[in-house]
């Protein structure tokens, strides 16, 4: 499953941020949860913003904050890290660079979309939206439009027009308002599980201190949102599409099993320096039978706390923001691919 996320950055557009920052987590679980003939799917996503006049005019005011990755922590922290600041917004010219310029698949049972979300008209810019849809839908490209204001003038500005170009879906939310985030009595046990989660992972080679310093801020980045959009985070790490074998030994180790015979011995931390290369392979599978554990413990505690969610939504009315209008389109694009929620 590829997704790119296109995001508005111009001025207005900081309620849409702020709710694209807060439903990350949502969407990759939604994601996380299917399967497609018994097995559990790749995830990459890749991140754009336009519409900034901080970026350079000759590039469409386009920038692409992160390729197709498998890497949410980095998608994360790049998402959190971006700002708004008034400028042009130009969805063709946006949907040209994502078609061209990302590795998509060449598979067509894969499932691979676009979302792009803004408020400005679509027909922006010298690019024609129609030519450039059109050309996403030719190599198996879903567009999905996002208008951030009212569902009428969407539609008289072209939105829902892309969307249907490609078989995508069209949508409209209120960028003011409020996220609810339904907190669940099952919340502080799998925060609990969280922490001992990120002690079963085990740094290495350069990047690893970094990339372990980076996995505790997304945590945080997730936390200043609620309890309950945190746990969406613990939930997203405890399934197989969050992967870390760049980084992490018993990722890596699963990946490869003969990875101890490539690392220095500079490169291991510092609690596997002083072993032989036989106790470094006991710790690491011990490492990697408590997360299975962990894992197998929080995806429980998760099925109770989506029953409790599912009863509380019912009692609610449902409110026009990312997660509601973006979950139910993207389930119903994967279920057509043979993705299915389990």
């Amino acid at each position: 499953i590829q997704v790119a996320l296109c995001l508005d950055t111009s001025n207005s557009m900081d309620g849409l941020i702020d709710q694209a920052k807060s439903q990350l987590w949502k969407m990759v679980n939604e994601l996380a949860s299917t399967k497609k003939a018994g097995k559990t799917p790749d995830i990459e996503l890749a991140l754009y913003e336009y519409g900034n006049s901080g970026l350079a005019v000759t590039e469409g005011y386009i920038r692409q904050v992160s390729a197709l990755t498998t890497d949410l922590d980095m998608i994360s922290e790049k998402l959190f890290e971006l700002k708004t600041n008034g400028g042009d917004e130009y969805c063709g010219w946006t949907i040209q660079d994502v078609t061209n310029n990302l590795a998509w698949s060449d598979n067509n049972q894969d499932l691979k979309l676009i979302i792009i979300a803004g408020n400005e008209p679509f027909n922006q810019g010298k690019v024609d939206y129609k030519i450039a849809c059109k050309a996403a839908i030719t190599k198996g490209i879903i567009v999905n439009t996002i208008h951030c204001g009212d569902y009428e003038g969407g539609v008289r500005h072209f939105w829902k027009d892309g969307a249907d170009l490609t078989d995508g879906k069209y949508m409209n939310i209120d960028t003011d308002a409020k996220v609810v985030h339904i907190e669940t009595p099952y919340d502080d046990d799998i925060l609990k599980l969280n922490n001992q989660f990120n002690d079963t992972y085990i740094g290495f080679g350069s990047v690893g201190r970094n990339r372990k310093a980076m996995q505790m801020q997304q945590d945080a980045n997730a936390a200043t949102y609620g309890t309950a959009n945190n746990v969406e985070r613990a939930v997203s790490k405890s399934k197989k599409a969050y992967r870390n074998e760049k980084w992490d030994l018993v990722d890596a180790m699963e990946k490869d099993e003969e990875i101890l015979d490539e690392i220095k011995k500079e490169d291991l931390p510092e609690e596997m320096k002083g072993m032989t290369k036989a106790e470094q392979k006991a710790y690491i599978e011990k490492k990697a039978k408590e997360r299975e554990t962990l894992q197998t413990e929080i995806n429980e505690l998760n099925k109770k706390r989506q029953d409790f969610i599912t009863k509380k939504q019912q009692e609610n009315a449902e409110t026009l923001t990312l997660d509601n209008v973006m979950l139910k389109a993207i389930r119903e694009q994967a279920e057509v691919k043979g993705f299915i929620n389990k």
